[in-house]
């Protein structure tokens, strides 16, 4: 990647505030202000290679790739709601494993280690897969995680189309 790039990786829209540590403000719903910083939300390593998939400094094929990552996530989102509401752990196991993988892909770090733990959940293990859940506990602990890896989702999905609108393909 060049220096440009890198450079743009870090950057955030005119319209938002940049410190020091390369952060990001964002308005929530409730319209709380929270900062975001990338390097939490992004593996720059994997984003890295994404990019390099691309013509030059045309970035078309990463951002379909994203738009499509996208479309799956907000899919995915929508099953694992349903899998809940019928208290289905192993759907809602498999849904977590395949956004896990996905967001690895484009190197969305939150996003991926959610899902791991709800992956590792709805087969009744705790969060790193070392120790049994029962049912109810695991779907208690999903309860909680659903929320928490969408909003994740939204961060990173905040960053991505502004560093896309940036470079402005």
């Amino acid at each position: 990647m060049s220096t440009k790039e890198e450079d743009k990786l870090k950057t955030v829209p005119e319209d938002s505030v940049k410190d020091k540590e390369s952060t990001e403000k964002t308005t929530k719903d409730n319209g709380e202000t929270k900062i975001v910083d990338p390097e939490e939300l992004i593996d720059y390593n994997t984003f890295d290679q994404l990019l390099d998939m691309d013509d030059d400094e045309d970035h078309e094929f990463s951002y379909s790739i994203v738009l499509n990552y996208f479309e799956q996530a907000e899919q995915t989102f929508t099953d694992m709601d349903d899998a809940l509401e019928k208290k289905d752990l192993s759907e809602l196991s498999r849904l977590g494993h395949f956004l896990k993988g996905s967001s690895a892909a484009i190197g969305l770090k939150k996003v991926k280690e959610t899902c791991e733990k709800i992956q590792n959940i709805g087969n009744k293990q705790d969060e790193v897969g070392s120790a049994s859940l029962e049912e109810e506990v695991a779907l208690e602990k999903i309860t909680k995680l659903l929320p928490q890896v969408k909003a994740e989702y939204k961060e990173a999905e905040e960053y991505l189309k502004s560093f896309y609108d940036q470079d402005a393909r």
